[in-house]
């Protein structure tokens, strides 16, 4: 049977009537973030000026909620006209339920620093238990 006469006026493609086409393979979905990389963002927010203090206020222990509120009013990392961004996140785990991170964020051609630490709670929960915002301000590296 020759398929040429059997198509519609106008058709170019093979398929037949009743055939199914390929399926494509969705995409992965992205792997849920670690904890120090959650805080980095969040944390970011905050510091940023694109979320208000009292947004960490069940997500921080200790003096962790004082520095940010003590930071956060000067949108230390919210500088210039471009969105910041974590460009690299990294922690390590000193002891059980301890993790200590530091976060490079990018705004535009400036790097700063963010370092903190994360403390378990008996509830499993991470919370932020120290923020510190510090080094020289570098131009990004392309």
């Amino acid at each position: 049977m020759n398929t040429d006469r059997t198509r519609p006026a106008g058709r170019r493609d093979r398929t037949r009537p009743g055939t199914v086409p390929a399926r494509r393979t969705p995409h992965r979905p992205r792997p849920p973030l670690r904890p120090h990389q959650w805080f980095a963002e969040r944390l970011l927010a905050v510091l940023s000026g694109q979320r208000p203090v009292h947004w960490m206020l069940g997500h921080t222990i200790g003096e962790a909620y004082d520095q940010l509120a003590e930071l956060a009013p000067a949108s230390p990392l919210g500088v210039g006209c471009r969105r910041p961004v974590v460009r690299a996140c990294h922690g390590t785990q000193p002891a059980t339920g301890v993790v200590e991170a530091f976060a490079s964020i990018a705004t535009g051609e400036r790097v700063r620093a963010m370092a903190f630490r994360l403390e378990q709670g008996p509830d499993l929960r991470w919370r932020c238990a120290a923020v510190d915002l510090g080094g020289e301000r570098l131009p990004a590296v392309r």
